[in-house]
């Protein structure tokens, strides 16, 4: 089957990177090292499993114009996760409490290069692309959103409603970058964005997995409705609501460019070729 020839290698790639990144956190300068280093590695092994599997060049990891957009992608993820720090900001649930750390930031920096790439090559380059192949763009993007949601349950401090939020605000927004562009290093950009802006500027917890030295000393307080609470801002409904919006703005640009691949009625169970 290509999906598993495809997701164990970089699943693999993922685990193992992780987790010596993790090992590493207290050292920045190794961190962004071995951060980045996982994430060009995973891409290589991504690259070379669907050459093997597929016999075509991998062009969603094309080289040519990946810097631009990765660019581009993280200008609308930093943006993005900026307009909803800001509207919990105007009703007083988040503050900044003097600088953060740079040496945290520099880390961040490799963790969540890490975390983006992996994730979506896991989740986008593999998951969505082959199950859109079999029932069309929409069914893949509803239950890749769903199972990206579901994996953050797994975080320190997870719950339902913010796992629920991430498929919908993420999930979707990220499958749809995908449709609307056919190339992978968007949603890696608009990912990254998002991340490291939660993390890396502002200071707030990244899908409950605890508190960041980012280059804010940035405060969360109020209602967890508003907030997000323990999960992070990507629990508030501002997060969801703007997630959406980018959804619906990535799937016009899909549709009108011709890439929505229609739904395929009594679909193969099997994604095996």
């Amino acid at each position: 089957m290509r999906l598993l020839k495809q997701l164990v290698p970089v699943a693999v790639v993922a685990f193992a990177g992780g987790a010596i990144v993790g090992t590493v956190q207290g050292s920045p300068l190794l961190t962004l090292l071995l951060g980045v280093a996982t994430a060009v590695l995973a891409v290589l092994v991504y690259a070379r499993v669907v050459r093997w599997s597929e016999r075509r060049a991998p062009v969603e990891v094309a080289a040519q114009g990946a810097a631009r957009a990765i660019a581009r992608g993280a200008l609308i993820g930093a943006a993005l996760f900026a307009a909803v720090i800001v509207n919990i900001a105007l009703v007083g649930g988040y503050r900044i409490e003097g600088q953060g750390s740079l040496p945290g930031a520099v880390g961040l920096l490799g963790f969540m290069a890490a975390a983006a790439v992996t994730e979506e090559l896991l989740f986008r380059g593999i998951l969505f692309r082959i199950v859109e192949e079999r029932t069309g763009t929409w069914p893949a993007l509803a239950l890749t959103a769903l199972l990206f949601g579901l994996s953050h349950l797994f975080n320190p401090h997870a719950d339902l409603w913010g796992a629920i939020a991430v498929a919908i605000e993420a999930g979707g927004m990220l499958a749809a970058a995908y449709a609307a562009t056919r190339t992978l290093w968007v949603p890696i950009g608009v990912h990254f964005g998002w991340n490291f802006a939660a993390a890396g500027i502002f200071g707030t917890e990244v899908s409950g997995n605890g508190a960041t030295q980012g280059l804010l000393h940035g405060v969360t307080s109020g209602p967890a409705l508003l907030t997000g609470g323990e999960f992070g801002p990507e629990a508030s409904p501002y997060a969801v609501v703007f997630g959406l919006l980018l959804t619906v703005a990535f799937m016009r640009l899909a549709r009108r460019r011709g890439n929505v691949v229609p739904l395929r009625r009594g679909a193969t169970a099997t994604l095996a070729r």
